[in-house]
């Protein structure tokens, strides 16, 4: 029995010195001699060459009872790019220090448990070439045979001190590169990390700062992975605090967004999305999204915010898929400023006062030195840009309380559809009401080739003089109300080609009104200033009637009818007027409606530019002088062929007045007349 305890005593001894002696082996072990089986198992777990260039140990630490933990320590990791990529550097990452725990009881059971990872002063490229060949594609590994188990890994958290990525695009002209840091203590908003930012994006200064969740939280379905930080790009402003989740597969933001910028176009190349050129900006509003790789979604919902002195409010989503991505919203706003709505359409608006920002921007930019406007122009030459045309369609409503081009000239109850479809704009309608009458227009252009072509339909329904120019009103006058209609077609790529190449016609008709000097220089009408002064000096005039008609073609406006009426005077006008090269060739013929031999008026002609225009009286007087019945008969006919055409409805006296009750059925030629709704 002595024998047999002694043996088993023994043996205990042996096993215990054993399990020492190999304890002391591992502690006293070389590990940097398993560098390169490591490195190979590394290598094709990765999928690229990895290589330890430091010293790899372990210690074994006692985590509170049962089998000592190896804590694992490399120095110096290298990864290379993967087999055939070309990238700019020779290493896709260079990690100096990694540092890991394993659970060795979970290892029995094929599983690897890190409880955290620690990574330190690291340097990481994610690069594509202009190839579209990238360095971070994974090959999908092979499942596991039949019966076999492989392998599982649980890494529970994962530190990070000055690890910096950087990402190089050359597809997309992105050179980025972002530093994080873990934060040592657990933030209030559940923040694990913070970084910051700089590099370039399509040549523009790109930088920010902020905080995130912990790296590896988006893993937790359905948990809300925090998000802030303010970014900067070229002259954009970005602000945004929120959340992000990754329910099933899917991923979702739901952020507080703040945008500004010196124009919205800026962010064409940020999003890909097509927007306008405009005026310094600025919003706020909330920021939803479904990310489901080709059919993301993202809405900015109840937003407010200014662009110029304008306010601008409403929800729009931004839908990818399809052919293109869709834009679709509804928009308002309270007040717009029309030089806010100029560089939208190409109108020049830069010496509104507080434009001196965008005056000098527009210097250095290329395109707008070639459209300067030309010294001697009236028509806009400003590009109306539809390079982005394609980036996507949009399908939004705008309605508008009130546009001030001055306090003196409102407009009011804008409405407006806008379409983009394909390259084609189309604004169907765009409305809006002024003077106590209503502007409406339809509008489409195609953009579909580098010229565009352009379709407008417009009509002008009963505008009040009074309130055209209520400056005038302490003139102690009635003023009437003024219609038209035009139609026309051109192509170009500036108002200016636009109308110089446009064809179709236009009409107009104002009863009963007061018009002067003052009444000309307040409407900008510069030609009809000058005209005006020759035929009645400064002094005010009591208008009876005013109709006009003009064919238009190759950009020319030929007169078909023009009639003015006045208490003591008619005059008539014939001639053309060229919207392609600005210039005037009228002959003006005024006649007395009285035989008032001392007051006859001669004729004038009106030639040079819009800007300089030249009027004068003809050299040869007018050698017929007629009564008012004569005069009457003359111009009666024109009147009352146009008037009906021009839908003026019941209003009494004036033009109306000239309608002749058995013309109400009938329409002159279509050669003689302007074609109306």
């Amino acid at each position: 029995m002595r024998r047999a305890a002694r043996y088993v005593l023994w043996t205990i001894i042996g096993l215990a010195g054993l399990l020492a002696m190999l304890i002391l082996v591992i502690a006293l072990f070389n590990w940097n001699l398993l560098r390169p089986w490591v490195e190979e198992k590394a290598s094709a777990a990765l999928q690229r060459p990895v290589a330890i260039q430091g010293d790899l140990d372990v210690q074994w630490r006692w985590q509170g009872g049962g089998l000592p933990w190896p804590h694992i320590t490399a120095h110096q990791l290298v990864a290379g790019h993967p087999e055939g990529f070309t990238g700019e550097g020779e290493q896709m990452a260079e990690i100096d220090y990694l540092g890991l725990s394993i659970n060795p009881v979970p290892l029995f059971a094929r599983h690897v448990e890190i409880p955290r990872l620690e990574i330190g002063s690291s340097r990481i490229l994610l690069q594509r070439n202009t190839e579209d060949n990238n360095n971070w594609t994974y090959e999908r590994r092979e499942a596991a045979q039949d019966g076999e188990r492989g392998w599982t890994v649980d890494l529970q958290s994962i530190a990070l001190q000055r690890v910096e990525l950087r990402v190089l695009d050359d597809m997309r002209k992105l050179d980025m590169t972002t530093r994080f840091n873990s934060l040592d203590t657990e933030d209030p908003g559940g923040y694990g990390m913070d970084w910051e930012s700089s590099g370039t994006f399509n040549e523009a200064e790109v930088g920010g700062s902020g905080k995130v969740g912990g790296l590896l939280s988006l893993r937790e379905r359905g948990a809300p992975f925090p998000l802030q930080g303010e970014v900067s790009f070229g002259e954009t402003r970005v602000a945004l605090e929120g959340s992000m989740t990754a329910p099933k597969g899917l991923a979702s933001l739901d952020l507080q967004l703040k945008l500004a910028g010196s124009s919205l176009s800026d962010l064409n190349a940020l999003f890909g999305l097509a927007l306008p050129t405009t005026h310094a900006y600025s919003t706020e509003g909330r920021l939803q999204a479904m990310l489901e790789g080709e059919a993301d979604v993202w809405r900015y919902e109840d937003f407010k915010g200014v662009v110029g002195e304008s306010d601008l409010r409403g929800s729009v989503e931004y839908r990818m898929g399809g052919q293109r991505p869709l834009l679709t919203g509804k928009l308002a706003s309270d007040l717009l400023h029309f030089k806010d709505l100029g560089p939208l359409i190409g109108l020049d608006t830069s010496e509104a006062p507080g434009e001196e920002q965008e005056v000098e921007k527009a210097k250095d930019e290329p395109d707008a030195q070639e459209r300067k406007q030309p010294p001697g122009k009236v028509l806009p030459v400003a590009r109306i840009g539809s390079d982005t045309w394609d980036l996507m369609d949009a399908d939004v409503h705008f309605k508008g309380e009130r546009i001030v081009r001055s306090e003196n000239l409102p407009l009011d109850d804008i409405e407006t559809h806008i379409i983009l479809k394909d390259r084609v704009l189309s604004l169907e309608p765009l409305n809006f009401g002024v003077a106590g009458g209503t502007v409406t227009n339809t509008i489409k252009i195609d953009g579909t080739t580098e010229i565009l072509q352009a379709d407008m339909v417009s009509g002008l329904r009963g505008l009040q003089l009074k309130q055209l120019f209520p400056g005038a009103e302490s003139m102690d006058a009635s003023f009437g109300k003024l219609y038209g209609d035009a139609k026309l077609t051109g192509t170009g790529d500036s108002i200016a080609s636009l109308l110089g190449s446009s064809n179709g016609e236009m009409s107009m008709a104002l009863s009963r009104g007061t018009i002067s000097r003052f009444l000309m220089e307040a409407a900008g009408l510069n030609v009809a200033n000058v005209i005006f002064v020759k035929l009645f000096g400064d002094e005010q005039v009591m208008l009876e009637c005013l109709v006009a008609d003009f064919a238009v073609k190759d950009g020319v406006m030929q007169t078909r009818a023009f009639v003015l009426e006045t208490e003591d005077a008619v005059v008539t006008m014939e001639g053309t007027v060229s919207l392609k090269n600005e210039t005037l060739n009228l002959e003006i013929r005024p006649q007395n409606k009285t035989m008032r031999i001392f007051t006859l008026r001669s004729p004038l002609y009106a030639k040079g530019s819009f800007k300089n225009p030249d009027v004068g009286v003809e050299a040869a007087p007018v050698a017929a002088r007629a009564g008012a019945a004569v005069v009457l008969g003359v111009v009666a006919t024109p009147l009352a062929a146009l008037v009906p055409l021009l839908n003026i409805g019941t209003d009494d006296g004036g033009c109306a007045s000239l309608k002749k009750p058995e013309s109400k059925n009938t329409r002159p030629p279509a050669d003689d007349v302007t074609d109306t709704p």
